[in-house]
C-alpha cells in the first residue's frame, strides 16, 4: 500500500518513521521544499506546490492513503487532489480533541472545520477519520513543542504556553468546569500517536473518529504530577471557566493577541474539549501498544533541568 504523509513537521517525522521501520507499505513524504536530509537516510520524498493543483495530483499518483500535517488552504487543496487522484483514504491534520465538542468560530480551529466540511462533502468518494489524542505531552517539553518541530504556527508552542511552566514552577490551571467539576483532559506522546496512526492505517473500515489516550488526569492531577517530578512547589492561579473569560476580557481591552491564544487553551480545556472517554478505541483495538505514562515522560525529558 502506498501511503503519503503530508508535510514535515515533527509529528509527520514520527509517523513516516513509523511507517518506514514498521510496515511493509511504501512510504512518500510530500514536502513544500527539497529534503536532502530525509532523502539521505531512505526516504522519498516529493516536493509539491499547494498552490498548484497539478502539481499535488502529480504527487498522489497512486497513492492508497493520505495523512495530513498540513493546514489551512494548504490542506482544502490537498483534499480537492487526493479526490481527483481517486485516493481512497485521507485523515486531516486534526490530533486534538473530538470535533464535535468544538464551538463554532472557534479561535483555535486553523482551517480544521473546513477541512472536515469538504471531507463530509466528498464522502461518498473517499474514507476519512480523525485522530483524537487530546493534548500531546508535548506542549510540556523542554523549550516547548516548538523544539520539536510541532504546532509551529499555532501561538502557544513554546514552553510554559499551556497550563504551567515548569521552569518557573508558575500555573494558571484551569481546574474546573462550568459545573465547579474538576477538570479533566487525555494525553498522549506524540511518539505514541505515530504508533496508533500507522496501526490503524491496516484496518478494514475507519470509523469517523479515532481516539488514542497516554493517559487521562485532571488538571489538578497534572500539576501535581509535575510537582513531584520537579520536587518543588508551584505559583499556581486556580481558574473556572468565568475567571478565565474576565482574563480573556483584559487581555483584548490590552490587544494582548499571544494571551488571548493561551487563554482560549485554558477555557477550551476547563470546557472538556480535550477529554474524551477511556479506554480509547484505538487503545482497545490494540492492546499491544503500551503508552509511555505522562510521569515518565515528564521525568526523562525534564532530567537535565535543575
Amino acid at each position: 500500500m502506498r501511503i503519503a504523509v503530508a508535510g514535515t513537521c515533527g509529528l509527520a517525522l514520527i509517523i513516516a518513521r513509523e511507517i518506514h521501520e514498521q510496515t511493509s507499505h511504501q512510504l512518500l513524504i510530500l514536502s513544500r521544499s527539497h529534503q536532502p536530509g530525509l532523502i539521505s537516510q531512505g526516504y522519498q520524498c516529493q516536493v509539491v506546490d499547494y498552490n498548484d493543483p497539478t502539481s499535488i495530483q502529480h504527487s498522489l499518483m497512486g497513492v492508497d492513503t493520505v495523512v495530513s500535517t498540513v493546514t489551512g488552504n494548504a490542506q482544502l487543496r490537498l483534499i480537492e487532489a487526493a479526490v481527483a487522484c481517486r485516493v481512497r483514504r485521507f485523515t486531516p491534520a486534526d490530533f486534538e480533541g473530538r470535533p464535535a465538542l468544538r464551538i463554532q468560530n472557534d479561535p483555535l480551529d486553523r482551517g480544521k472545520a473546513a477541512a472536515l466540511a469538504l471531507l463530509q462533502h466528498y464522502r461518498g468518494y473517499i474514507q476519512s477519520t480523525v485522530f483524537i489524542c487530546g493534548v500531546l505531552y508535548e506542549r510540556f517539553s523542554v523549550d516547548g513543542m516548538i523544539s520539536h518541530r510541532i504546532g509551529v504556527n499555532t501561538g502557544f508552542a513554546n514552553e510554559g504556553d499551556y497550563i504551567l511552566d515548569a521552569r518557573n514552577m508558575t500555573a494558571q490551571a484551569p481546574v474546573y468546569d462550568q459545573a465547579g467539576n474538576m477538570a479533566n483532559l487525555c494525553l498522549t506522546s506524540a511518539y505514541d500517536v505515530g504508533r496508533f496512526v500507522v496501526r490503524a492505517l491496516d484496518m478494514p473500515q475507519w470509523p469517523a473518529e479515532l481516539s488514542m489516550c497516554g493517559e487521562r488526569m485532571s488538571v489538578t492531577t497534572l500539576i501535581n504530577t509535575v510537582k513531584s517530578c520537579r520536587g518543588r512547589d508551584f505559583n499556581t492561579q486556580w481558574h473556572t471557566p468565568d475567571t478565565l473569560r474576565y482574563e480573556l476580557t483584559l487581555a483584548q481591552m490590552a490587544g494582548d493577541i499571544p494571551r488571548q491564544r493561551r487563554l482560549f487553551t485554558l477555557i477550551a480545556t476547563a470546557e472538556g474539549r480535550y477529554d474524551f472517554a477511556t479506554p480509547a478505541y484505538l487503545n482497545a483495538q490494540f492492546p499491544d501498544i503500551r503508552p509511555v505514562s505522562f510521569r515518565d515522560w515528564f521525568t526523562r525529558n525534564w532530567a537535565s533541568v535543575p
